[in-house]
């Protein structure tokens, strides 16, 4: 939903068109949506539970195969890896890019970047660390220079 709202920003590059395609969750997104959910899941599973908030993927995942919380996690790992390979798929051999305009395509691919980003090392969206706060300052602050 929220890769979808994005687009409303993105002016006449985005037409009712390309709303009524994202709104069928194709792959890009779903796949996109998969890498959210499940990293989500993995890295704030335990503080959410110590919380009281419902399941995780990583409980069910837990209940429904009988497994440990490590094999859960892997395993919902693999899945993660799967889904970037169906959004590299479709950005690299689809017929999508003849379809979905380019800076589209472009914000899916940045928001699920972001979403890896701050889920990577543990929940760095609830629990802002150093290892986000030194990655959004070398991106904003402290820009890699390149000399040609």
């Amino acid at each position: 939903m929220a890769t979808i709202a994005s687009f409303v920003g993105m002016g006449d590059s985005v037409t009712p068109e390309i709303f009524n395609w994202a709104s069928n969750n194709p792959k890009i997104i779903y796949a996109s949506s998969i890498v959210g959910r499940l990293m989500d899941d993995v890295a704030s599973h335990k503080f959410e539970q110590e919380r009281g908030h419902c399941a995780s993927a990583v409980e069910c995942y837990m209940r429904e195969h009988a497994v440990s919380e490590e094999e859960a996690c892997s395993e919902l790992k693999k899945q993660v890896g799967n889904a970037w390979k169906d959004i590299n798929q479709e950005l690299i051999f689809s017929e999508i890019s003849k379809v979905v305009p380019g800076p589209v395509l472009t914000r899916i691919l940045n928001f699920t970047r972001v979403i890896h980003f701050l889920y990577k090392n543990g929940d760095g969206f609830t629990d802002v660390g150093k290892n986000t706060k030194d990655g959004i300052t070398s991106l904003l602050i402290d820009p890699i220079s390149v000399s040609y």
